[in-house]
């Protein structure tokens, strides 16, 4: 991955403090089924409705927004997180960048071909929804982890 596709470090920093509020956010409205804190608006949609005859298109709806605005938060954390500079960017921190991201997505389609076998009906729609955030998910917590392992071991040989 290129350095000069990253982001400056400054932003690593911004970005761990949106998306950890926004992952405690998405467990806790997981686990109340999404209803702790309703946040109704009204919305712009290009379709709204559950079947093709139903659909509408280019309307203004009155909805839950609380779920869209943690997932936007939880993207633009992600991102800033994954893809920020690390303070000493070098081959080694590229080249771990590249291998975790390679190995997040691997993970991620293992998981989703173990979705499309094992995983039916209504709970099968839930399970591709938080596909959506898994590769970053397991990106970020490879190479974090990899790093703080690697520079652990570098300590401990000094």
């Amino acid at each position: 991955m290129s350095s000069n596709l990253l982001l400056p470090n400054k932003y690593k920093r911004i970005g761990w403090s949106i998306l950890i509020p926004a992952i405690i956010l998405g467990i806790i409205s997981i686990i109340t089924d999404f209803e702790s804190f309703p946040v109704k608006t009204k919305v712009f949609a290009l379709i709204n409705g559950a079947f093709p005859e139903k659909n509408q298109y280019f309307t203004f709806i009155n909805t839950n927004i609380t779920i869209t605005v943690i997932g936007i938060l939880f993207i633009i954390g992600a991102l800033l997180v994954g893809f920020s500079k690390e303070e000493k960017e070098d081959e080694f921190i590229a080249k771990l960048r590249l291998s975790s991201m390679l190995w997040a997505v691997i993970v991620n389609y293992i998981l989703l071909l173990l979705s499309f076998i094992f995983v039916y009906g209504d709970a099968f729609l839930q399970v591709m929804l938080y596909n959506l955030f898994t590769v970053m998910i397991i990106f970020i917590a490879r190479f974090n982890y990899i790093l703080y392992r690697s520079s652990k071991s570098v300590y401990d040989e000094k």
